[in-house]
């Protein structure tokens, strides 16, 4: 009997195994604060995420441990000595740490382990790790030095320091606050890869600091450290219509310093900034973020940031002042060099001239290898166009700059050469929009198409969204929108990488889906709306441009445009699940509503920028910024029942009613189903953004429709149009006609641009505009997300956020044969496709692990891998009347065809 007893013992457990190897689960893509193990953090209550992956279909969380410690070695044995969670049930993502307090300059550990739906555990997960900065500013030990109190002066400094490091070194972390921009360097080699570091922020009121581990760079016995410092946007130099260069914190850059070293020996030493750090004038004679550089090889000090230099003539630092009292810590994906680009075509056009084609617009900066004689000064335009002589053409990009001068030429970068060797040239402290880069030398050069090379710059955030059709113009106007986008992504969103480089909120916000479908930024917003919160007035007005030197309070900002305050952290929540934006920015949002409240009290308002460049037809400004207003006291209620605030819930839907009504009895007849004049955006406007009652969406719908009909199926929006009309054709029953115009090819069309050679999206719909001409702006660029969100059909949950459920509403519209749509999410990768066969539509599914997804289908017959679809394990049917289906899916793959 014992033997049957233990046979069976061993068989179950034989089984179970079994089982549990066939539904094996892994534990991935774990993230602290939305990056894989991130150093030098200040968050007191950090955000993790991780991403199951179940062999089974249909797999989701059901509950989750971690642990979190200072000991990899406990952790990896499943022990936290700051936080053990224990069993938690739940399936949501990010999970808010909840531990001890935690303590400056200390890695933590932290693994997850869950249980899935049907009681089997997975595994641990491999262990990552967050770092912890300063968490304090009373724990800096540097002071803020300089080189001098003038901030005309021209010449960017250099800074050096010495020290010996006499014990065995276990790590060692740099911590470097700036105002201005700086390249830091130890022991002669560059630290890290970021560009134009620290990000640009108020800086009156707030520093960015970044962290290094130097761990490797050190070495025992003698050491040095060098600092390049850089203008920025602090010390604007340029003069431009902005006043950047009246900014009330304008100054002389600075920058604090520690070197935070822990010996083997566990003792620990700091290496600060003070007055001992020596100082001179580097070969960077004149930078700026808006116009260019100037660079004279011949002025290099070989050996400057490495110990044992002489350096006789450099003088001592001088201490200064702190730039503001809130030093934080940047975390956030960094800009970078991200693509190499080679030029497409080299041709000389004149004497000691050649012009340099890298065949596609960008951001970035160009790298020049070149051998000379010495004092050979050599000049770098950078343009978008050329003009009809085939040369450089700076006339739609140069119109707001207002030079006192000719020392510092627009775009253009200026190299001069030492004679002693092959130079070296790339900028530091500067980016520029370009295609196109004229060069000219005042002494003979000879040059090849391999002397110039392009690099694409912008902050590096992961791509998470594709998109590929049987439409090779769609395909190249999804493209293009994401380099436009990529193109004013440098740690805030801007609007233009050439004439502006200015954080235009208007831009921002209508651009927000098709930033987060393409791309993992919340990083970058989440410390874009940090610049928005340090930016608005007491009375909670809010810029135009953020950030800002003072510009913009007194134009161009009203509720069309800074609604980015409401709309950008309502966006993060529904792409997240994540609220910490809107808990942090909640008390932004009530006194920017309770502002205009106060000041438009019947509840409609003219305040505001309009339907910026439109086509032709121009929609009143009082109808579009009261819709925003609208809009911003919706997600204002809505936030305040998120936060469980139910007396301002109450108090702004009831608000959020009056101003519909309002704006309705102004603007709606309700016998004809028309909005104002009935142009295209007060038709589309009215419908994407929830004015028009139940019972007449159908009509509204309908005379657009036959608006954009009129229209020749064309567009006549200028950019709060083009963020509503092709959703409100699409998700009102008009989907092919939507498809129509988007696809169009003729003017006025984004195919129109891309068929005449646009590799980003334009600031104009006319190719020949007179003015607001730029050639690279994302300011149009809602289609892209459009693609996701009709053709792809995939929306978040509002019930749901984060793509927890994913509500899918695919349009198979005619004159497209296939589409495909990926987005990785918070939990996994989302994947929308279809593609037609003779009148039948083969739909391909894949949910994520741990989500699932309403589905909305329309069809005559629908199967499902050959089979009539019914409710099983894995689809539940939710309604079915007529030929329209509503399913709900569990996780994983999924095929079915459409009959009609």
């Amino acid at each position: 009997m014992m033997k049957k007893i233990v046979r069976l013992t061993i068989l179950f457990s034989l089984l179970l195994a079994s089982i549990q190897g066939f539904t094996e689960i892994k534990i991935e893509n774990l993230k602290c604060e939305y990056l894989k193990n991130p150093i030098g953090i200040d968050a007191s209550n950090p955000r993790l995420i991780w991403q199951l992956q179940s062999e089974r279909q249909g797999s989701f969380q059901k509950v989750y441990q971690i642990v979190v410690g200072t000991d990899e070695s406990k952790v990896e044995q499943g022990k936290g000595n700051t936080w053990e969670s224990g069993t938690v049930n739940s399936s949501s993502l990010p999970v808010v740490y909840q531990g001890s307090k935690l303590k400056p300059f200390t890695r933590y550990f932290w693994r997850v382990r869950i249980q899935d739906d049907e009681g089997i555990w997975s595994d641990w997960s491999q262990v990552a790790y967050f770092e912890t900065g300063m968490m304090d500013q009373r724990n800096w030990k540097g002071k803020w030095i300089t080189d001098t109190y003038d901030y005309n002066v021209k010449p960017a400094p250099y800074f050096r320091k010495e020290f010996s490091a006499g014990k065995t070194v276990q790590s060692a972390r740099a911590y470097i606050a700036v105002a201005g921009l700086y390249e830091l360097s130890i022991n002669g080699l560059r630290i890290g890869d970021h560009r134009l570091d620290p990000t640009y922020t108020r800086f009156d009121r707030r520093n960015l600091y970044v962290t290094y581990d130097v761990t490797k760079k050190l070495q025992t016995g003698e050491n040095a450290i060098g600092v390049l410092l850089g203008n920025g946007w602090y010390n604007h130099q340029s003069t431009a219509v902005w006043y950047f260069d009246k900014a009330p914190w304008r100054a002389r850059p600075k920058f604090c310093m520690d070197l935070r070293i822990t010996y083997n020996d566990g003792s620990v030493e700091t290496i600060t900034t003070g007055q001992d750090w020596k100082t001179t004038h580097s070969p960077v004679t004149f930078n700026s973020i808006y116009t260019a550089e100037h660079y004279d090889a011949r002025l290099e000090q070989s050996g400057w940031d490495e110990p044992g230099f002489a350096g006789e003539d450099w003088k001592n630092a001088m201490n200064t002042g702190a730039p503001s009292q809130n030093i934080t810590a940047q975390v956030l994906h960094p800009i970078r060099n991200v693509t190499e680009i080679p030029a497409k075509e080299m041709k000389k056009v004149g004497p000691q001239i050649w012009l340099f084609d890298f065949g596609r617009n960008m951001a970035g900066v160009t790298q020049m290898s070149v051998s000379g004689s010495e004092g050979t000064t050599i000049r770098l335009k950078h343009v978008e166009k050329l003009d009809a002589d085939g040369r450089a053409d700076m006339s739609n990009i140069d119109v707001h700059y207002r030079p006192t001068d000719d020392s510092d030429p627009f775009q253009t970068d200026i190299f001069i050469l030492s004679g002693e060797k092959e130079d070296e040239f790339m900028p530091r402290f500067n980016y520029k929009g370009f295609q196109y880069v004229e060069v000219t030398s005042d002494k003979p050069l000879d040059l090849t198409k391999e002397s110039l090379t392009a690099y694409f710059m912008h902050s590096d955030v992961p791509p998470v969204g594709k998109i590929h059709s049987s439409n090779n113009t769609l395909n190249k106007i999804w493209e293009a929108s994401n380099a436009s986008y990529l193109s004013n992504l440098f740690g805030y969103p801007s609007d233009c990488p050439q004439r502006e480089k200015n954080g235009w909120t208007g831009d921002a916000h209508i651009a927000i889906e098709t930033g987060l479908y393409n791309y993992d930024g919340i990083t970058v917003y989440e410390k874009w709306l940090a610049d928005h919160r340090d930016e608005q007035q007491p009375n909670g007005v809010l810029p135009a441009i953020i950030p800002t030197s003072g510009w913009g309070y007194h134009w161009a900002n009203g509720p069309d445009w800074t609604s980015t305050i409401a709309i950008i952290p309502w966006n993060i929540y529904l792409f997240y699940g994540d609220s910490r934006l809107l808990e942090q920015c909640y008390d932004n949002i009530k006194r920017y509503v309770d502002y205009i409240e106060e000041n438009y009290p019947s509840g409609i308002t003219d305040w505001g920028l309009g339907d910026w460049v439109p086509v032709k037809s121009r929609t009143p400004k009082e109808f579009t910024s009261t819709t925003y207003y609208y809009v911003d006291v919706v997600i204002l209620s809505k936030t305040a029942k998120i936060l469980g605030k139910d007396a301002d819930f109450k108090k702004y839907h009831a608000l959020s009613e009056k101003i519909k009504n309002e704006v309705n009895k102004k603007y709606l007849n309700r016998e004809t189903g028309m909005y104002g004049s009935g142009l295209q955006t007060e038709l589309s406007v009215a419908l994407y953004w929830g004015l028009v009652p139940d019972e007449l969406k159908t009509k509204v719908a309908e005379n657009l429709a036959k608006r954009v009909v009129a229209d020749n199926k064309h567009i006549d929006v200028g950019l709060l149009g083009t963020k509503a009309i092709l959703n409100a054709l699409s998700e009102n029953g008009y989907a092919d006609l939507a498809y129509e115009v988007a696809s169009q090819e003729t003017f006025p069309s984004w195919g129109w641009w891309i068929v005449n050679g646009a590799t980003t999206f334009y600031e104009n719909w006319p190719l020949d505009a007179s003015r607001d001409v730029s050639m690279n702006h994302i300011m149009f660029g809602e289609i892209n997300a459009w693609y996701y969100k009709a053709l792809g059909g995939i929306f978040p949950d509002e019930q749901n956020p984060g793509f927890k459920n994913i509500i899918l509403k695919p349009k198979f519209v005619n004159g497209l044969e296939k589409f495909e749509a990926q987005y990785e999410s918070v939990y996994g990768t989302i994947i929308s496709s279809w593609e037609k066969t003779g009148n039948n539509t083969v739909y391909n599914v894949t949910i994520p692990d741990n989500s699932t997804a309403t589905i909305y289908l329309t069809a005559n017959k629908l199967e499902e891998n050959g089979k009539n679809v019914k409710q099983n394990s894995r689809i539940e049917l939710l309604q079915k009347e007529g030929d329209q289906f509503s399913l709900k899916l569990k996780s994983g793959n999924y095929s079915f065809k459409l009959i009609n």
